[in-house]
């Protein structure tokens, strides 16, 4: 048998903070345009390739991307540098101080909405041009900078920071906790917290001949909100991780964090009146934790690279047809906005519900199935489990706990924006993450059939013929 290929990989850093008030993403129906930068915001690449095959992940601080921009990088990157697009993964952070790349409050296709609060659909067309040419050449560099290396990796545990968000009140009914301790005792209606949490904090280190490391993968599950809603540019606590590796770790490595699947996951302490909500303590606790993993990596400069695609139809939910009934009655009352001020800064909830619920339905009718993909690459011993919208944490541990690679990350928000993927569980009880409209669009079952995919490509990728681990 003759010797695997030597691993090589290629990284980039292209920064993407936005120039001037744009438009941060975050919330429904309010235009928050950018007052001052926080934090910068990047795009960041990474190229693996083992002989023939070479798949490509990057990780943007910003709050969505969207298919009709992601299948266009993809397309770019196997015409310009002959990736497979398949092989080719888009992560937004998510952080909720960034602007998003594309529309997803409200779709493209839907009227109503003038041009020039083109804002309310999610993103605006300036920034969207922008960030598609850094990603670009964020992605050119890197494939351009490939070098042979080992890789790495390895797990540690942070259980202190993140918190299952959707708390049962005694009544059975569910609501999010917020920043502050609310009043003397705190939300005494509170009799459980619904869910679990992802502790573990997933580390992949790449380590040069030189032994100097060009880049650090960093995975973690938490909803990146510490800076929402205030209009501030802010990567969060992945930027607040990424920034602190870069000053602890040798000159010229990259960190890239990617984040979990972490759709009921908040940074907000329900249940510590004293908490304070800043993402740079966090980013610092996560970077000390990292390089504690990094102590404890052993190295291979063979390693498997791969991946799997596979395109899922998921049946769309049906709405209520008395909800549909009442926001179709709205919108033919008040066919574009309801403003809230005088400034026009701030829609009518009621209005932005109604429109998305109309939104979904005229999906619906055009196609009463959505294209769903389910993405992992093989790096080693290591998978990255790419999962589009916002899966409920339960999700990515079932697919953890089945997989039989060493490592598993999570990597949520990929390629394409498809709402909140909640438990079937959650559909009972409802709240937040269940409103009907274009950020919860897919049937109770949708997570179930996600989970079973994933598990079955991991299988396809990590185990041979035979059942035995490859």
């Amino acid at each position: 048998m003759s010797p695997a290929p030597q691993l090589q990989v290629g990284v980039a850093q292209v920064d993407l903070t936005p120039q001037g008030p744009v438009h941060l993403s975050g919330s429904v129906g309010d235009f928050r345009p950018a007052q001052l930068v926080l934090d910068p915001l990047f795009a960041r690449a990474l190229v693996v390739k083992s002989g023939k095959r070479k798949l490509c992940l990057i990780a943007v601080d910003l709050t969505i991307v969207t298919a009709r921009h992601a299948d266009r990088i993809r397309r770019a990157a196997a015409e310009g540098f002959g990736f497979d697009p398949d092989a080719v993964m888009i992560h937004a952070t998510q952080t909720h101080s960034a602007p998003s790349l594309g529309n997803f409050i409200l779709s493209d296709e839907f009227e109503g909405v003038p041009d020039e609060f083109e804002w309310l659909r999610g993103s605006q067309s300036a920034y969207n041009a922008f960030a598609e040419e850094r990603i670009l050449a964020a992605l050119r560099v890197a494939d351009e900078s490939l070098q042979p290396v080992q890789v790495g990796a390895g797990n540690g545990l942070e259980g202190r920071l993140a918190h299952n968000r959707r708390a049962v009140r005694r009544d059975g009914s569910v609501f999010m906790p917020g920043k502050q301790w609310v009043g003397p005792l705190g939300p005494t209606d509170l009799l459980y917290v619904e869910g679990p949490i992802d502790p573990t904090l997933g580390v992949v280190c790449f380590r040069a001949e030189s032994l100097a490391l060009p880049a650090v993968l960093v995975n973690y599950t938490c909803h990146p909100v510490h800076v929402f809603p205030k209009p501030f540019v802010s990567a969060d606590w992945p930027g607040a991780l990424a920034a602190e590796l870069q000053k602890t770790l040798p000159a010229g490595c990259v960190p890239i964090v990617t984040n979990g699947a972490c759709g009921n996951i908040n940074p907000w302490a329900t249940f510590d009146p004293d908490y304070v909500c800043d993402h740079r303590p966090m980013g610092s606790a996560l970077a000390a934790t990292a390089c504690k993993v990094l102590e404890t990596l052993q190295f291979a400069g063979e390693a498997a690279v791969d991946w799997r695609s596979r395109r899922l139809r998921i049946p769309l939910r049906e709405i209520d047809p008395a909800q549909l009934a009442e926001a179709r009655q709205r919108l033919r009352e008040h066919p574009e906005p309801v403003w809230a001020d005088e400034a026009r800064t701030r829609v009518d909830t009621d209005w932005v519900i109604a429109a998305g619920r109309v939104d979904l339905a005229n999906l619906r009718e055009r196609d009463p199935e959505y294209e769903y993909e389910v993405q992992v690459f093989r790096v080693g011993d290591t998978a990255f489990v790419g999962l589009p919208g916002e899966p409920f944490v339960e999700g990515g541990l079932r697919i953890k706990l089945a997989s039989p690679a060493k490592q598993t990350q999570i990597v949520h928000c990929i390629n394409q924006y498809v709402g909140y993927l909640p438990t079937r569980e959650a559909f009972a009880r409802g709240g937040h993450e269940l409103t009907t409209g274009n950020w919860s669009r897919l049937v109770p079952e949708a997570l179930d059939t996600i989970v079973t995919t994933a598990t079955e490509l991991l299988s396809e990728l990590f185990l041979g013929g035979d059942g035995r681990a490859t």
